[in-house]
């Protein structure tokens, strides 16, 4: 499957040496943000680049009836050392690590802020779920807004998310793992994107790539395509193009990553089901902010929520209009 090593490497819009913020985690003190702390402080020492904590604050307006009712302290320098504090806890939390860390305060709308600072980070990580303006009902509001509204890649860790079990400095680093990192794409021309992202996140790691495609049971194909017919047998013809669709891109991709055992498989079924499953074993699952179907009518794809939403391991969701960027093949 290894091609020749001399093909030039293709590199993603996220890797521009001006995103000086390189892997960038939102931080709030809650349970869900220590994990994301963690992965994000894991994955920028294995790339040698640096880590950037962000704590973000608001300021909401008050009304005072009178002089009386002011407070001895302004509200804005109240909240900022109160963001200070929370950053505290994060500097604690990476007392033994070895890298290049720093830590930043923002005011803003938590949402708001990541966004905008994303723009300056090769990779964004938030913990699904947090205190405050990050706390959500299913998904924080962070986890659920920011993925698709980010100018780089969003992981966003579930709570299941274990560190490894180590010491020191080792306790930021992947471990020995022979989990896999998973690239679920639909066959649309945005899976590059996702592809080329993973197979560097897999580089990173236990050097396997497994590309997973979920092909939609025939009834939901009728329901978006009513015009369609469909049957057994052009169940099976769609399945056949999708698989010499995957495994030229598998070609592809093998030729400008050769230390990276790659797989693939297509299957037929649900498939937030099938890749929220696939999340329980992967070492990170990456899916797309878009893709076929009914899916483009949305800012992030149903089924890129959905899976975020159903998720038992890491999610790295990579925003695919940025495609336009990546050199043809």
């Amino acid at each position: 499957m290894n091609s020749s090593a001399g093909t030039a490497p293709i590199t993603t819009p996220f890797d521009s040496a001006e995103r000086d913020l390189d892997v960038m985690v939102g931080f709030d003190g809650s349970e869900h943000a220590q994990s994301a702390l963690h992965f994000a402080a894991v994955e920028a020492l294995s790339r040698g680049i640096g880590l950037t904590v962000v704590t973000a604050f608001s300021v909401p307006l008050m009304i005072y009836p009178n002089m009386a009712s002011l407070p001895a302290q302004p509200e804005d320098q109240f909240r900022r050392e109160l963001a200070e504090k929370t950053l505290s806890e994060a500097r604690e939390s990476l007392r033994e690590y070895p890298g290049k860390a720093e830590f930043v305060t923002t005011q803003g709308d938590a949402t708001g802020a990541l966004v905008k600072l994303s723009a300056r980070a090769k990779l964004v990580v938030v913990g699904a779920r947090g205190r405050g303006g990050f706390v959500g009902r299913i998904l924080g509001s962070v986890a659920a807004a920011l993925p698709a509204h980010a100018h780089c890649p969003t992981v966003v860790v579930p709570s299941g998310y274990q560190p490894v079990e180590a010491q020191g400095a080792e306790r930021f680093t992947h471990g020995t793992t022979d989990s896999p990192v998973v690239a679920a794409i639909d066959g649309s021309e945005q899976s590059r994107m996702v592809l080329l992202t993973s197979a560097q996140q897999a580089e990173h790691r236990s050097g396997k790539l497994h590309i997973f495609a979920a092909m939609p049971l025939i009834d939901e194909w009728v329901y978006w395509y009513p015009e369609l017919y469909v049957d057994e047998s052009s169940t099976k013809t769609r399945r056949s193009e999708l698989e010499e669709s995957i495994e030229a891109e598998l070609s592809w991709l093998q030729e400008l990553h050769p230390s990276v055992d790659i797989t693939a498989e297509v299957a037929v079924g649900e498939p937030i089901s099938l890749i929220a499953a696939k999340t329980r074993s992967s070492a990170l699952t990456a899916i797309g902010t878009r893709g076929r179907g009914a899916v483009k009518s949305a800012l992030l794809g149903s089924i890129s929520r959905g899976v975020i939403n159903n998720a038992e391991g890491p999610v790295l969701v990579v925003p695919t209009e940025a495609m336009h960027d990546v050199t043809d093949r």
